[in-house]
């Protein structure tokens, strides 16, 4: 197998590590499937007839081109090769081509900062890889990817000249320098272009007046004439001619809302020459409007009939699309594979239509999904923010890798793996993301032919894998092994085919017409219709040897199988060791239960039954060993032993596998409590002869066991004691009892301990007791002062004077004084 070492050291270790596992994992998922695949080849295998079709049926058959292989046995010659082998094929006789893989292109992948020039940059190893198939088998290769920096970038900036658009043709002419700048930061090496459409210069379109078609926007206003897709400045260098050329273009105008946008989007990218996109340069084409688009269809109500050709009609001189008029809107699909043809990656910059219109972005926002990679994005209200869309895009398109193929589905099958910068491998991932400029990631490519193939002449494929924006890729050239060599050594009219009768091709005689047989030894042609004499008489579908054979000179060969212990038998290949009933799975029940074998008086399938066993799958014991119940009893006398398992008579009422459950009956606890007392301590109900009675083995322990299935007992005796046991069903039938050696007893009680207990209990309920009334009563008291307090602080008094009142003193006032 081919594997392409990663020359990285640390991520290199980590890939390769991955890679192992891959490998590894391949190869234990061979070898779990290899027995299922093998019988499956066999059955396959034996029915060719020839090495070409042996190689064919499956990757697993093999051929043997010796003549006296077949005169051994009637062995079919194509098998598996262990088979071969087995039957004493030699191995230089054994045609059994295995997968080829040599590397035609291996240039080195271009190194970081090496200063390749862009023409002979490598981002894809290896280029170029001849395979040599056998149909059905897969080929493993690795593929590297890594994405150059400073790659070129041309950029092609497609803008909608109607007159909703011109506040964003103001906005642009400012802009254009600022996106040249920004676009030399990312890579030195930028081209930037510059086109403009309308829509089709017909009714209902647009106003096709004289004076109208001068001037579409009417007597206030000045507009540039209407016009399909103008080219008005290809991909250059010299980005200072985007503000130029844009500064001196005007707005024009339409009748109807949708534009013929997909009309200048399928010039802008057929027309390589005229627009300069480069080979060796991403491909980005800025598709700028506010309205929605016409389709393939639309050019009807104009009258153009003529289906658009997806061919280039943009004059080298005018810049203008000339079939605008003549042939039809192309169709999304068209316009799709032009673009994945010419690695075209679009991006909808749409903006804002009127309040009255339905928002265009709905219809862009769908239709990317049509295209092998493409963006939608809404613009502001002046297309301010279309420097930071290009940014965003372009640093979406390099932060990521994912792989395409064109390989015809119908013949080669391509599955992918990927390993993402040391991550795990992930199986039928395509891509990877989360990656920079000069970073490198790896990829497996499972490849299988199918069978489809060899059907006809042509046994030459080829394909092309890669990323999609990527001028580079791997191209895949396979050749399909249909054929053996030993087809070209051919000997005609040996005698070993029956004294001529037919030619000796890998060692097998190919019969004359009117001749069959191994070796043309039969004077009838087998290719004509069924021979009656191999078919049975009371088949309904007439088939020869029951389908299961090949008919010689009358006479039935059974077919093989992959599985030596299987046979095909009977005079019409009717009957078989394989095909009997089965019972779990297994015929017959398996090898203990029966065999199945040919009944050569019916030539039918059927079981023989061993010893203890019967009906026809011999699904049916004989032995009533599983139906015995833990109480020793066939069924526990409740129920009919049939076929080794138990049929309860009353089953509303008795259940289980011996109907030993009961729902209204004591339970097994309660059943074994009087054997685990008298068995254990010589105590309980039961006098001697009943003890000796009891069917199942008791065993005391010090401690029980813990084992998943038994179940735990535990009851009271006349001592108030508690004795716990365990019972359980062993693996081989046995009822087993198992009890714990020492009963749990409650001690008996201290007298003064139980005094002093009843003391210390009315002293701590007296306590309990004053605690509780004194702190009512303080809850009480402080209920009746805060009553006392409240009323103190309501009350109001009156100021007033006694009737009756006199003072104790008379004053009197001596006439004469101050005189």
């Amino acid at each position: 197998r081919v594997a392409f070492a990663v020359r990285e050291s640390g991520q290199g270790i980590s890939k390769m590590r991955w890679l192992g596992v891959y490998f590894i994992g391949i190869c234990l998922s061979s070898i779990l499937i290899s027995s299922t695949s093998a019988q499956s080849a066999l059955g396959s295998c034996s029915v060719a007839k020839t090495c070409g079709e042996c190689l064919v049926r499956s990757p697993e058959c093999a051929w043997c081109k010796s003549e006296n292989f077949a005169e051994v046995e009637n062995f079919p010659r194509c098998d598996l090769k262990s088979n071969l082998l087995d039957r004493l094929c030699l191995e230089e006789d054994i045609v059994n081509p295995e997968n080829e893989a040599t590397t035609t292109g291996d240039s080195p992948l271009t190194e970081p900062d090496s200063g390749t020039p862009v023409d002979e940059l490598v981002q894809v190893f290896p280029q170029a890889i001849s395979l040599k198939l056998r149909p059905g088998k897969t080929e493993t290769i690795t593929m590297d990817i890594l994405q150059a920096e400073d790659f070129p970038v041309d950029l092609y900036y497609l803008m909608d000249l109607s007159d909703s658009m011109k506040d964003d043709l103001v906005s642009l002419r400012t802009l254009g320098a600022l996106l040249a700048a920004e676009m030399q930061n990312i890579t030195s090496n930028f081209r930037l272009g510059y086109g403009a459409f309308v829509d089709k210069k017909v009714v209902p379109y647009v106003e096709i007046t004289p004076a109208r078609l001068l001037n579409p926007c009417g007597p206030s206003a000045t507009c540039e004439p209407p016009f399909g897709f103008h080219n008005v400045l290809p991909l250059t260098e010299q980005t200072e001619r985007f503000s130029q050329e844009v500064g001196v273009v005007k707005s024009s105008g339409n009748l109807d809302n949708p534009e013929g946008g997909l009309d200048a989007l399928l010039q802008a990218t057929v027309c390589s020459e005229q627009i300069g996109w480069r080979e060796r340069a991403r491909h980005m084409l800025l598709f700028s409007t506010d309205s929605p688009f016409h389709i393939a269809g639309d050019g009807k109500l104009g009258g153009i009939v003529m289906p658009n050709d997806g061919l280039c009609h943009t004059d080298s001189v005018s810049g203008l699309y000339t079939e605008a008029t003549t042939q039809d809107y192309p169709s999304i699909s068209q316009l799709s594979a032009m673009m994945e043809e010419n690695r075209i990656l679009p991006v909808f910059a749409i903006g804002k239509a009127s309040a009255t219109a339905q928002d265009p972005y709905v219809y862009y926002e769908q239709l990317k999904d049509f295209f092998h990679e493409a963006y939608a994005e809404r613009l502001t209200q002046n297309s301010s923010n279309v420097v930071q869309i290009v940014k965003d895009v372009y640093a979406s398109i390099t932060s990521g890798v994912k792989l395409e193929d064109d390989a015809d589905k119908e013949v080669i099958d391509v599955g992918y793996t990927s390993y993402c910068l040391g991550a795990a491998p992930q199986k039928g991932v395509s891509g990877c993301e989360g990656l920079r400029l000069g970073d490198k990631v790896q990829f497996a490519l499972d490849i299988t032919l199918k069978n489809t193939s060899c059907d006809g002449d042509k046994r030459t494929f080829s394909f092309k894998v890669g990323p999609t924006a990527f001028a580079e890729n791997l191209e895949v050239t396979i050749e399909a092994l249909c054929d053996c060599d030993c087809s070209d050594n051919t000997i005609v009219s040996p005698d070993y085919c029956s004294n001529g009768n037919g030619s000796l091709v890998c060692g097998a005689c190919t019969c004359f017409e009117g001749r069959s047989g191994r070796l043309c030894e039969c004077d009838r042609d087998e290719a004509e219709g069924v021979d009656e004499a191999c078919v049975a008489p009371d088949s309904e579908e007439k088939l020869e040897c029951s389908g299961r054979g090949t008919c010689v000179c009358g006479r039935c060969e059974c077919d093989y199988r992959a599985n030596t212990r299987e046979e095909i038998s009977g005079p019409y290949c009717e009957c078989d060791n394989f095909s009997c009933e089965r019972y779990k799975g297994e015929i017959c029940g398996g090898p203990t239960r029966g065999q199945c074998v040919c009944n050569e008086t019916s030539w039918r399938s059927e079981c023989v039954c061993n010893e203890g066993y019967i009906n026809s799958n011999c699904n049916c014991s004989l032995s009533t060993d599983t139906c015995i119940a833990p109480n020793g009893r066939l069924c526990n006398d409740e129920g009919d032993c049939e076929c080794g398992a138990c049929t309860c008579r009353n089953p509303e009422k008795f259940s289980g596998a011996t109907c030993q459950l009961c729902k209204d009956c004591p339970s097994e606890c309660e059943i074994n409590e009087p054997c685990v007392q008298c068995k254990a301590f010589g105590t309980g109900p039961y006098d001697d002869k009943q003890c000796d009675a009891c069917p199942h083995p008791i065993v005391v322990v010090e401690e029980l066991s813990d084992r998943e299935g038994s179940e735990t007992c535990v009851f009271t005796d006349d001592d108030d004691c508690s004795v716990y046991f365990t019972h359980e069903i062993l693996p081989n039938g046995t009822y087993y009892i198992e009890v714990k050696e020492e009963k749990e007893c409650p001690g008996t009680p201290e007298i003064l301990w139980i005094i002093l207990g009843i003391i210390l209990g009315i002293i701590f309920v007296g306590l309990a007791l004053l605690l509780i009334w004194r702190l009512l009563a303080l809850i009480h008291d402080r209920n009746e002062f805060d009553r006392f307090e409240k009323e103190r602080t309501t009350v109001q008094w009156e100021a007033g004077e006694n009737p009756i009142y006199r003072p104790s003193t008379t004053v009197f006032k001596n006439p004469t004084y101050g005189k």
